[in-house]
């Protein structure tokens, strides 16, 4: 493999890590707004006992902690492999 290909490597990790991030954050920030809708309301049931519960907030958060941490995996294989190689 060319250096640049290690470099195209590290490149995509650091895009899967700042992916990750925005995921995370765009989860957090929606999850806030819909429970803070649901606060103003006369029947807070739904508030209070979360049920049903809301996969999509959380879908969110966890698909941006998987892409952090194949961020980082391509970011210590391509570390390691222009080092190394």
């Amino acid at each position: 493999m060319f250096h640049q290909d290690y470099f195209m490597m590290l490149g995509l990790g650091g895009l899967f890590v700042i992916l990750g991030i925005g995921a995370i954050i765009w989860g957090k920030i929606e999850e806030k707004d819909y429970y803070d809708s649901l606060s103003t309301r006369t029947d807070v049931r739904e508030y209070l006992e979360h049920w049903p519960p809301r996969p999509g907030f959380g879908a969110l958060q966890v698909g941006g902690w998987i892409a952090i941490s194949i961020g980082l995996l391509m970011i210590v294989a391509g570390g390691v492999l222009l080092f190394w190689g």
